[in-house]
């Protein structure tokens, strides 16, 4: 885990990859579970017999399951010691490029690509994330993602 004692730290490294993630192993609880709470049971995540004859050979996380890890990647690679808060501001632009089949292991890659500063002490990041699928070389998932820190 990379440690930044301040925002400004942090704000020093625009232009580089600040931090990657930890494996996560996505299991088909995680999917069935955000099936339920999104209302999305297409049977390519849930049907794990249907969706062994399917295009991907078994079931694959939702993409927006994909992107909503975000958070808990960037949580296990980073952390800054003199923050208040820290707020998800959105997503500029988001691309799904490869499945995920329940089983694959995932982690998140951080690029700082802004940090502007902001009224109240605080500092709005834009960070390229790719979110890479454990043996295989394109990403499942690259996104813009815009977080607010305050000190």
């Amino acid at each position: 885990m990379k440690i930044f004692s301040t925002i400004q730290d942090l704000a020093n490294c625009v232009g580089q990859e600040v931090a990657t993630s930890p494996w996560l192993t996505i299991t088909q609880e995680q999917v069935n579970q955000f099936a339920q709470a999104t209302g999305d049971h297409q049977w390519i995540h849930i049907d794990v017999e249907k969706a062994k004859a399917g295009p991907f050979g078994a079931t694959i996380a939702h993409g927006f399951l994909t992107l909503s890890l975000i958070p808990q990647f960037s949580q296990s690679a980073m952390q800054i010691e003199q923050v208040r808060m820290g707020v998800n501001y959105g997503l500029n632009k988001v691309r799904f490029m490869s499945p995920v089949p329940v089983g694959s292991r995932l982690r998140g890659h951080f690029k700082l690509l802004s940090a502007t500063p902001l009224e109240g002490n605080g500092t709005q990041f834009a960070w390229e994330v790719t979110i890479e699928r454990e043996g295989v070389s394109k990403p499942s998932c690259v996104a813009e993602s815009l977080a607010r820190y305050y000190a």
